[in-house]
């Protein structure tokens, strides 16, 4: 990563420096403000969930951080000519696309990346591919700033939660406390924590990956050691956070349920992060000691703010290059089609409340379940139907309709596949099966088999979506940006019914009880979930 800078000589031999004329400055900026202009509210966007989303807190200092890399490289780059790439373009018009799709679908998260693509388009536009390839870390690096997509950080939070528990368990027990595990919720008897998204791991994870991978950067090593240690920040903040838990539980069980809440539970967030760079230094400063015994940590990192830029005989106005002139217009021709886009106010198609569900649906009778209102809060949902439906002595069938009015913003459905295992359920025998209607009609659906200790149960769900029946989550994604686009609708819902089986119940009599009650149902989720 770091390299000799190169020597660009003059027509005579000599040692060349470029400079911009204040005319050429000019047409720079005037590029740069048109390239923003349409990311006006994309960057609000950023900025919020910079300020509220504590795991995305350190991508306001990412751009800070990528443009004082570049200026490490000012000599390197005064002394090398820009000649800009048609590539540019080509990519500031991808940008533009991927920016007008995320506009038209409201979708933020599309808006975010289409930024950083352009961003790279128009430096490729004025600079071209060498100098693009001389700071190509430092551009790499503003991907961190960027918040994962909401479907694909739901899971890894989810899957986190569960190993966070897991191993923060095993270090409660260490301090021989009895402690029971179900899922994601620690039971010390007199205290049950529950480990949520404040402790799943996501808010030490992405912060660490992008020290790490800066830290990486300054690193003096073989490409091996480099690419070790910014994987090392992964399993760090894995650890280091379920150690946190740990002593959260150790702390709880000894001086009281003050310890899990407030300031005190803040700052040892605050202590394990610290700690967990630490440990990632400690780690870099053992590689640095591998093939080189006694080797300090200090002599590897070249933390120091570059060479000055040498003088140089030959000066020479550095031009504007034409693929940026032709970013710029591309730029300006998105201004005008952004300020003319009309306000898109999304759809919501006419539907009844779950409030006048039926009671009764054939022979099964209703009686209805509270959702907790920390459920509720995570969930996003804007109507819900949590029931029991119980036919004479059978057991009671469980029927959860998750709704949303829109789903652009990540407030969309979870998975069962995800969420089921969050309450200490393994899922067994997962697949599709199809159900038919009559009149020629077929369900497709999801069908597992949950167990929990001696507790068995049968699950069938799928994802309703504006007349869709999906099983895959990832495709249910694609057809909400389809349809946020083609239809100006995102709503949807998940349906999920759960049978259990009794021990020594016959599991085919389970079945068909279940098939026909899920038949029962989807007769009469037309007026809920509209198409």
């Amino acid at each position: 990563m770091n390299t000799q800078n190169p020597v660009f000589a003059g027509p005579a031999g000599e040692l060349t420096r470029w400079r911009f004329s204040p005319l050429a400055w000019g047409l720079v900026i005037i590029g740069v403000v048109a390239a923003c202009q349409p990311f006006t509210n994309v960057l609000l966007g950023l900025y919020y969930a910079w300020a509220f989303k504590p795991e995305y807190s350190h991508g306001i200092v990412v751009p800070m951080v990528s443009i004082f890399l570049i200026w490490r490289e000012r000599d390197r780059l005064s002394h090398m000519p820009f000649q800009g790439s048609w590539m540019g373009p080509a990519i500031a018009l991808l940008g533009f696309v991927l920016w007008y799709a995320s506009a038209l679908s409201t979708i933020p998260v599309i808006g975010q990346y289409a930024f950083v693509v352009v961003v790279y388009g128009f430096v490729l536009a004025l600079a071209g591919t060498a100098v693009f390839r001389a700071i190509a870390v430092p551009m790499f690096i503003l991907l961190f700033m960027i918040p994962l997509p909401a479907f694909f950080s739901n899971t890894l939070s989810l899957n986190l939660e569960l190993l966070s528990s897991s191993i923060g368990v095993d270090i409660i027990r260490l301090f021989g406390i009895s402690v029971f595990l179900e899922g994601n919720v620690i039971d010390l008897g007199t205290f049950k924590l529950q480990v949520v998204e404040a402790c799943d791991g996501l808010r030490y994870l992405f912060p660490l990956m992008t020290l790490a991978f800066i830290v990486a950067y300054f690193f003096r090593a073989t490409f091996w050691k480099r690419s070790l240690l910014f994987l090392s920040s992964i399993p760090i903040a894995i650890l280091m956070n379920s150690g946190r838990i740990g002593l959260i539980g150790v702390t709880v069980e000894y001086w009281g349920e003050r310890m899990a809440e407030g300031i005190l539970h803040d700052f040892e967030g605050w202590v394990v992060f610290m700690l967990s760079l630490g440990v990632l230094l400690a780690f870099a400063a053992g590689l640095n000691r591998i093939g080189q015994p006694g080797a300090k940590l200090r002599d590897a990192l070249a933390l120091d703010f570059g060479a000055p830029i040498r003088p140089a005989p030959s000066n020479l106005p550095r031009p504007v290059a034409l693929p940026f002139v032709l970013a710029t217009l591309l730029a300006i021709v998105s201004d005008v089609i952004g300020m003319n886009l009309p306000d898109r106010v999304e759809l919501q198609p006419t539907r009844e409340s779950f409030t006048e569900f039926p009671d009764h649906l054939g022979a099964w009778q209703m009686t209805r379940e509270p959702l907790e209102a920390e459920y509720r809060e995570a969930l996003h949902v804007d109507d819900y139907l949590l029931a029991n439906f119980r036919r004479a002595a059978e057991p009671p069938i469980n029927l959860w309709i998750a709704w949303y009015n829109s789903q652009r913003s990540g407030q969309a459905t979870h998975s069962p596949k995800s969420c089921l295992p969050g309450g200490g359920w393994e899922m067994r025998d997962f697949g599709p099966r199809e159900i038919a209607l009559g009149n020629g009609r077929r369900l497709t659906l999801n069908r597992a088999i949950i167990e929990q200790g001696n507790d068995r149960q049968l699950v069938y769900y799928w994802f309703q979506q504006r007349g869709r029946a999906i099983t895959d989550e990832y495709l249910v994604k694609w057809y909400i940006f389809y349809d946020a686009i083609t239809r100006n609708r995102t709503d949807g819902a998940l349906v999920r019914l759960i049978a259990p089986i009794p021990v020594g119940t016959d599991e085919a009599a389970v079945e068909g009880a279940l098939t026909e009650f899920t038949k029962t149902v989807v007769k009469t989720l037309p007026a809920y979930l509209p198409n």
